[in-house]
C-alpha cells in the first residue's frame, strides 16, 4: 500500500486567544468533532452516526461523511478514541487520519492532525507533489479550524 503521509501542528493557547482551552475541553470538542464533523471541518458536507459505544474516552463510533466538494461519494469511517488524548479515523481504504492532543514542556497545549492517505500515484511526480501539497494545505486549515470552533463553542457554554 503506498501512502502519502503528513501532520500539521499548532498551538491550541496562543499568547492572543481567549479563552484559553483545557485538556479537557479540547477532548470533549474532539468528541463532538467525531459526530459533527461539519461544525468543525467545513470541507466535509455532512456526517451520519451509525453506531456509537457511548464511551467519551476509549469509545468506537462508526460514522458515514460525504465532502462539501462530493456528496454523492460516502465514505464509511471507524473513530476510535483512546485515553482522553487520541482519535484515530480509520478509513475503508486502509487509510489512517489521527488527532492528538500534546502538551509542550512548558505546558502549552497543542494540537496535531497526521494523515496517511492511500494513493497510487507515482513517487517524485508532479501530481503526487500536487495531491501532497493541497492535502497539506486541507491539514492545516483542519486542524486552525477545529481549534477555532472549540474555542468558539467554549466561549457559548456549548463544551
Amino acid at each position: 500500500m503506498k501512502t502519502v503521509n503528513l501532520a500539521f501542528t499548532a498551538p491550541i493557547n496562543p499568547p492572543e486567544t481567549s479563552p484559553k482551552l483545557s485538556t479537557p475541553q479540547v477532548w470533549a470538542g474532539l468528541q463532538r468533532k467525531v459526530r459533527h464533523a461539519p461544525e468543525f471541518v467545513p470541507a466535509i458536507g455532512t456526517c451520519r452516526v451509525l453506531s456509537d459505544s457511548s464511551d467519551p474516552d476509549d469509545g468506537t463510533v462508526e460514522r458515514e461523511v460525504t465532502f462539501a466538494a462530493d456528496p454523492e461519494h460516502k465514505i464509511k469511517e471507524k473513530c476510535v478514541s483512546a485515553g482522553g488524548l487520541k482519535v484515530d479515523f480509520h478509513q475503508p481504504d486502509g487509510g489512517l487520519i489521527t488527532n492528538y492532543i500534546s502538551e509542550g514542556e512548558g505546558g502549552e497545549l497543542f494540537l496535531t492532525y497526521t494523515f496517511q492517505i492511500v494513493s497510487d500515484l507515482k513517487e517524485g511526480s508532479e501530481e503526487r507533489k500536487a495531491f501532497r501539497d493541497k492535502q497539506a494545505k486541507m491539514a492545516r486549515m483542519a486542524v486552525l479550524e477545529s481549534i477555532n470552533s472549540i474555542r468558539k463553542m467554549v466561549k457559548e457554554g456549548k463544551l
